[in-house]
C-alpha cells in the first residue's frame, strides 16, 4: 500500500523529524522585558514580562532534549509564549540542570526558577504551570507538589502514564519484534548507556520490521508489535475497517518509531542508573486481550493462517528481563505521577501521537481516580496528527479554561470539547473533539505478575 502524503507527514511529525506547521505568527507583538538568571545547580532561566503585566505567569516546562545544548528558552514554544505575552501574561522557563531524562531535578528546577523570577519581578497574582511532552509529565508532577507555588496546570502531550510505563511499552514492542520476527538474533534489549550501544539492536529491529512487510505472517506479527506499542488506529486517509490497509499504515509508524525510541532509551538508563523496564512475569495474552487492537491483530493472524495464541504463549514463556531494582526505585520516585493533585489540571493530547500514545491519558485518569482526585482533572483531545502538534490557538484555549476554573472555583463546561474549540476559534484554529482513549495495556507493577 502506498501511504497518503498526510500519513507520511504524520510519521515525520510524530518522531520529530519536521517542525509542526501549525503555529501562526502574531500580527503585532507586545513589547516585553527579558529577565534571565541561573540557579546554583547550573539551571538557567528566562522570563518574558509584558509591559502591562496582568499578574498572571505561565511557568513553562520544555520536553526531552538529546545532546548537550540546553537553553532556558524553548524555541518551539515561542509562538505560544509570544501570544501569552501579547495578552498580558508573563512566561517563565528553565533549562533544567541537565538534558536527556531530566526528571531527577526538573520539577524542583521549575519551582526554583519561578522563585528566582518572582524575587526579581515581584510576586505573581496567579501561576499556571504548562508543559510539553516530557515537560507535560514535569508539569503534572509539579501539580502534586504542595510547595510548588502554582495555582493550576496545563499538561500537553505528556507521557503522563509515567516513566516506568514509558520504558515498558517500548520494551514490550521491541521484545515482540525481536522474538517473533528475528528469533535467531542475539541482541540486548535493555541496559543501553549510549545510542551507539543500541545500534545493533536498532538495526536488527529495523531489518526485521522491513522484512516482515513482505509476507502475510510478517505483517500479522508487525501488527502485534504495533498493538503493544499503542500505535494509533485513526489515521488520515486510511480506512480502519480494512485490516490490511490499516495494518500497512500502522506498520509504517512502527518501522519509523520503534528504532527511534530504542535509540533514546540510553538517556533514561543513564538518568536512573540502570534500566527500569521488564518483561519477566508478563502475560502477553492478557496484554493483547486488553487492547482495542485485539480484533485487528486476530484478523491478520487468521488471514495469514498463523496461530496468535502460539505466538503470545511464546512471548509469555520466554519473557525473562528483570528491572534494575535501584533504577526502578528512582524512576518510581521521580517520574511517575501519584495522582495526588493539589491544583486543577487540564491535560491535552492529540489523537495521533506515536511518541506519547493518547492511551497514556486513560492511565493518568485511572491514577487520579485511585487517588480520589478526579474532580481536579480534566482531559481534552485535539483531532491532529503529530507529537505536540497543537496550534497556538489551542494552547491559549487550554490556558483560558484553567483560568476560568480558578475564577469560578469549578470546571463547569470550561474544559469541554465544545467550549475549548469555541475558545480556540476565537484565537485562530481549533480542532478539539470529544474522544475517549482506549486502555493503555502496558501498565504493570513489578512483583505483581504471576
Amino acid at each position: 500500500m502506498r501511504l497518503t502524503r498526510s500519513l507520511t507527514l504524520a510519521v515525520a511529525v510524530c518522531v520529530g523529524l519536521v517542525a509542526s506547521p501549525l503555529v501562526p505568527a502574531a500580527a503585532v507583538e507586545t513589547a516585553s522585558t527579558t529577565l534571565t538568571g541561573s540557579l546554583p545547580n547550573g539551571t538557567t532561566w528566562q522570563a518574558e514580562v509584558p509591559e502591562d503585566w496582568d499578574g498572571t505567569t505561565v511557568l513553562y516546562a520544555h520536553g526531552f532534549r538529546m545532546g548537550s545544548e540546553n537553553p532556558a528558552w524553548d524555541a518551539g514554544f515561542s509562538p505560544t509564549a509570544q501570544a501569552l505575552v501579547d495578552r498580558g501574561t508573563a512566561v517563565v522557563a528553565s533549562s533544567y540542570a541537565t538534558t536527556g531524562w531530566a526528571l531527577g531535578t526538573a520539577v524542583q528546577d521549575q519551582i526554583d526558577a519561578l522563585s528566582a523570577f518572582e524575587a526579581e519581578a515581584g510576586d505573581s497574582e496567579r501561576v499556571i504551570a504548562m508543559g510539553r511532552s516530557m515537560g507535560g509529565l514535569v508539569t503534572s508532577l509539579i501539580a502534586e507538589r504542595p510547595d510548588a507555588g502554582v495555582d493550576a496546570a496545563v499538561s500537553t502531550c505528556g507521557p503522563v502514564g509515567g516513566g516506568v510505563a514509558l520504558n515498558n511499552y517500548q520494551l514490550d514492542a521491541a521484545y515482540a519484534a525481536v522474538r517473533l520476527l528475528a528469533p535467531d538474533a542475539d541482541v540486548p534489549l535493555v541496559g543501553f548507556t549510549s545510542p551507539e550501544e543500541s545500534q545493533a539492536t536498532v538495526d536488527t529491529i529495523a531489518k526485521a520490521l522491513d522484512e516482515g512487510a513482505d509476507s502475510p505472517q510478517g505483517r500479522a506479527r508487525v501488527a502485534l508489535v504495533g498493538a503493544l506499542l499503542n500505535v494509533p488506529t485513526e489515521l488520515p486517509g486510511v480506512d480502519r475497517r480494512n485490516p490490511e490497509e490499516l495494518a500497512a499504515a500502522q506498520a509504517e509508524l512502527v518501522r519509523t518509531t520503534l528504532p527511534e525510541v530504542i535509540r533514546r532509551r540510553s538517556a533514561i538508563v543513564n538518568a536512573a542508573g540502570g534500566d527500569s523496564g521488564w518483561t519477566a512475569g508478563v502475560d502477553y495474552q492478557q496484554l493483547l486481550r486488553q487492547s482495542a487492537q485485539q480484533d485487528q491483530v486476530q484478523a491478520l493472524y487468521r488471514g495469514a493462517r498463523l496461530s496468535l495464541g502460539a505466538d503470545l504463549r511464546r512471548l509469555t514463556r520466554t519473557a525473562d528481563i528483570e528491572p534494575d531494582a535501584d533504577a526502578l526505585g528512582w524512576m518510581t520516585a521521580t517520574s511517575v505521577p501519584t495522582g495526588e493533585l493539589r491544583v486543577p489540571v487540564l491535560a491535552t493530547h492529540t489523537l495521533v501521537d506515536v511518541l506519547a500514545p493518547v492511551e497514556y491519558q486513560e492511565e493518568y485518569a485511572e491514577t487520579t481516580r485511585d487517588a480520589g482526585r478526579s474532580s481536579m482533572l480534566r482531559q481534552a483531545y485535539v483531532d491532529a496528527v503529530g507529537h505536540c502538534a497543537f496550534t497556538v490557538a489551542e494552547n491559549l484555549a487550554a490556558v483560558e479554561a484553567v483560568e476560568r476554573r480558578l475564577d469560578t472555583g469549578r470546571w463547569g463546561t470550561a474544559a469541554t470539547a465544545e467550549a475549548l474549540d469555541a475558545a480556540a476559534e476565537r484565537y485562530g484554529e481549533g480542532r478539539y473533539v470529544r474522544f475517549r482513549p482506549a486502555e493503555f495495556v502496558n501498565d504493570r507493577t513489578w512483583g505483581a505478575e504471576g
